[in-house]
């Protein structure tokens, strides 16, 4: 069926004109009716059935009738709402009080209870029960289908009906398509203007996203309204729930989680707190909320209202007004009082007083009529369809038929209509409104399957943005980068830029981290002040400095943690003492050592935390131990990974996705300063044999993990001597036995008939050129046994396993000249000649490890 055309108002109001009394099913129609009454009458002209029965303005007599009962008997406020809403509703469709009783399953002591009280409260509902209109009037009756059993009660004997609809259909206007909910609200901002205010409607779902962003945007505009967010959506009566909320979170609760409270009543934290305990953290500006929380259990919801409007410099009488309408104003603030508190305000509609001009903005549920020449109509999908209610006596058909009947009704109003919609949100098609499915004839899944205009991005002509200040100033250059910087920019330049310019919350890894790296720099210093006990000790002055990011139930576990920590710490330098002969650099003498600080004692050791600033390569960082001549060594509190994780994970062209260049750029200052010696790198994860320390069966050596580099190029070494022999004693059995049968120079001529691939595959290296010239030669020199051509790949494999697991001349070359490159786009990009993009040079960004996702807008 084609959407069917309504009566324009005058011509409704033609067909009714005479009547001395004309119902209507809706408010806003009948409004329009009465503003074109054009002679003089008598009383009432257009009405609807409530607001005639009522005789003042409708009050909503589910608030009221709740407010009644929780004050009055011993119902639950949910038992209530629930029995409120179904004794009105079947009253409604059924016509009588008590008819809810006439269903068993819902005919329970509560609901007896609740058609007790409603049979008595003056409410809407009984009004239209006992009223009648006097036969003796003339009345006309628009859109008789519309109206429940209890409306058409009041109804006389003799009336006249009239269809809100002609025999035509209405000739539908296009979707208009737009990107986003914001695209979309910029499109209306930009025809509606504080001039025009009185001649625009906007309607839309209530739930959407929409209730929420035209009322702001019309305010930011200065633009006037009618409607908008409701009592529960103010800012202050939200945000005193949510204070509540943060008070009696407990001792665990975390600043980040109330972070938009403490905002809303002016607390400013630093962000480095955020994820700190909110009882643990010494901030002035915390203070009052700390204390009034400790005496929130204490503390009246009249007196919690009090202390929240002083500190926020603001009067919420209408919020004290609901506390004492419900009866809890003097009762002591709980977590189940602040659930019905919720509760009741998500259910109820609280009239609130707004000025009567401006744009109408209107419920997609609610109206069928909006007498204004300009409509838009946001969003249109599934949101808009009614959900009929599931009860026993509700007619499901007659109710889907006026809901039907009204979203007709509703998408015909004024002189122009717009349908402003998305055709996808989330990256999934929009679902239209189910009714379009009755009302078109069109096959469609989504609004591009119909007639659709297309809008690119817009811009609001009406905002100028943010002001701009040239400066005259030269942009400085940046001549060193560390490898967690390195890193990040590799990853998404435009995270890297937002983590230069935005400051972060401490973590607890970190607090920890620091605090491992301090003990061991002191232990190197003073290993005779630490012995068992001291450790002991040393545990629960550590778990008292992180005790702001740590909850308690988790401080067992913690205190293991670092007990075995500090023990490993110490079980590695006590059997791999640090020598050396030389000094990197001086100490780096920048931050405290905690432990230091705590036995009163310095550290200066030439082993520990050597910083460096090479200028030459571009490279900067901390050692944290200089564990031999050739050999650094670096604490991590993280997961252990293998060395051919680590080499991956430096990976230069393309970058992996998990980038980690700091053993290479470690190694590539160390070469700068030994240059020709074999190098070494190794991470020392401390708490990898946690599980293991417990169950008594720790290894040291799985706490390490060791890169070297070789000062030669890769092929070189492949085809050494050296390498040859270590293949023959040390190699997989048929690889042994095959080079056993050859001389040194049987396995060098194969590296001098083919070059040796660059590549860290296996698979590659033995389908390669020169891996079929290597078993060529085996074959030729062995014969072609099976065992043969797999000692060949055994042997392909091993090298290319030592690839994979190590550094060469080559890759060290190649990561100077990646720094350098890398360096001079970072400055390019920092004097403003190139925006910083958001994907790195391995394409979208890794996005989990990503510090400011939020700051990173997609397709940018």
């Amino acid at each position: 069926m084609p959407v069917t055309r309504a009566k324009p108002l005058d011509s409704l109001y033609d067909e009714v004109r005479d009547y001395d009394l004309v119902i209507v099913p809706d408010a806003p129609l009948a409004s329009g009716l009465n503003r074109r009454l054009d002679r003089a009458h008598l009383g009432i002209f257009a009405i609807t059935p409530r607001r005639l029965a009522a005789g003042r303005r409708e009050r909503a007599e589910d608030r009221s009738a709740f407010l009644e009962l929780v004050t009055t008997t011993d119902l639950e406020w949910k038992q209530a709402a629930y029995a409120i809403g179904n004794t009105l509703q079947c009253w409604e469709h059924q016509g009588r009080v008590d008819a809810v009783l006439d269903y068993d399953a819902y005919a329970d002591t509560a609901t007896e209870t609740t058609v007790e009280q409603l049979s008595t409260l003056d409410t809407t509902s009984r009004r239209l029960d006992e009223y009648q209109i006097d036969d003796s009037k003339d009345v006309a009756v628009v859109g008789h289908d519309q109206f429940t059993t209890l409306e058409r009660s009041i109804l006389p004997t003799q009336y006249d009906t009239f269809d809100p609809f002609t025999d035509a259909a209405f000739d539908r206007p296009p979707f208009h398509i737009f990107d986003s909910s914001t695209a979309i609200v910029d499109a209306v901002l930009g025809i509606v203007s504080a001039d025009n205010a009185e001649d625009v409607a906007v309607v839309a779902d209530r739930g959407s996203e929409y209730a929420t962003l035209v009322p702001s945007a019309l305010e930011a505009a200065d633009i006037p309204f009618i409607g908008g967010p409701g009592f529960a959506d103010e800012q202050h009566h939200r945000g005193f729930v949510q204070f509540l909320r943060a008070a009696t979170r407990g001792t665990e609760t975390r600043v980040k989680t109330i972070r938009s409270v403490l905002s809303s009543l002016g607390i400013a934290v630093d962000v480095e707190h955020d994820d700190k305990r909110l009882q643990d953290v010494d901030a002035a500006s915390l203070t009052w909320f700390q204390e009034f929380s400790a005496e929130i259990g204490e503390t009246t919801f009249a007196g919690a209202l009090t202390a929240y409007e002083r500190q926020a410099g603001i009067s919420l009488d209408a919020f004290r007004h609901e506390l004492e309408a419900l009866g809890i104003a003097t009762d002591d603030v709980t977590r189940q009082g602040i659930d019905r508190l919720e509760y009741y305000l998500q259910s109820y509609e609280v009239p609130v007083d707004r000025e009567d001009e401006g744009v109408l903005l209107a419920d997609a549920k609610s109206a069928a009529y909006v007498d204004r020449p300009v409509v838009f109509y946001l969003g249109l999908d599934e949101a808009w369809t009614h959900s009929p209610p599931r009860r026993p006596w509700v007619d499901r058909d007659a109710e889907f038929s006026r809901n039907l009947t009204q979203f007709q009704l509703l998408l015909q109003n004024g002189v122009e209509q717009y349908y402003l919609v998305q055709d996808t949100i989330g990256g999934s098609p929009a679902t239209p409104c189910l009714y379009f499915e009755d009302l078109l004839d069109d096959d469609f899944e989504r609004f591009s399957d119909l007639d659709t205009v297309t809008h690119g991005r817009t811009f609001s002509a009406a905002q100028n943005g943010f002001e701009k200040e040239s400066l005259d100033v030269s942009p400085t250059q940046i001549d060193t980068v560390s490898q967690s910087s390195l890193s990040t920019y590799v990853n998404s330049p435009r995270d890297y830029l937002f983590s230069r310019l935005v400051d972060g919350p401490d973590k607890d890894y970190f607090k920890e981290g620091n605090l491992f790296h301090d003990f061991a720099e002191f232990y190197v210093n003073h290993p005779d002040l630490i012995d068992e006990e001291t450790i002991e000790d040393l545990v629960d002055v550590m778990l008292e400095e992180a005790g702001p990011f740590v909850r308690r139930v988790d401080r067992p576990t913690r205190r293991t943690k670092y007990r075995v920590g500090l023990e490993t710490i110490v079980e590695l330098l006590d059997e791999r003492t640090p020598e050396g002969d030389d000094l990197l650099t001086p100490n780096s003498g920048w931050g405290q050592n905690f432990f230091a600080a705590h036995f009163d004692r310095e550290v200066d050791s030439p082993f520990t935390e050597r910083w460096f600033e090479n200028e030459d390569l571009g490279l900067k960082g901390k050692i944290d131990l200089v564990h031999g001549p050739t050999h650094l060594l670096d604490y991590k509190s993280g997961s252990r990974k293998r060395a051919s994780r680590v080499v991956k994970n430096s990976a230069l062209d393309p970058p992996s996705d998990t980038p980690n260049f700091q053993a290479l750029l470690y190694l590539a200052h160390r070469r700068s300063e030994r240059p020709g010696e074999r190098l070494q790198f190794t991470f020392f994860h401390f708490l990898e044999t946690l599980d293991d320390v417990v169950a008594g069966e720790a290894d040291l050596d799985e706490t390490l993990t060791t890169v070297e580099y070789h000062p030669t190029q890769f092929e070189e070494h492949a085809r050494s001597r050296a390498t040859f022999e270590k293949l023959r004693d040390d190699g997989a059995k048929n690889c042994q036995k095959t080079l056993s049968k050859i001389e040194y120079t049987d396995y060098q001529a194969a590296f001098e008939s083919v070059p040796l691939p660059a590549t860290r595959d296996s698979d590659e290296l033995i389908d390669s050129e020169f891996g079929q010239a290597m078993q060529t030669r085996l074959q030729e020199c062995v014969g072609e046994y099976k065992y043969v051509s797999s000692g060949c790949k055994q042997l392909l494999r091993q090298l290319a396993r030592v690839r994979s697991q190590n550094y060469f001349e080559e890759d060290l070359d190649a990561f100077e000249t990646f720094v350098t490159e890398r360096m001079m786009e970072l400055n390019h990009r920092r004097a403003g000649e190139e925006r910083f993009p958001v994907n790195g040079l391995a394409g979208e960004p890794n996005y989990r490890r990503v510090d400011n996702r939020d700051l990173l807008l997609d397709h940018d």
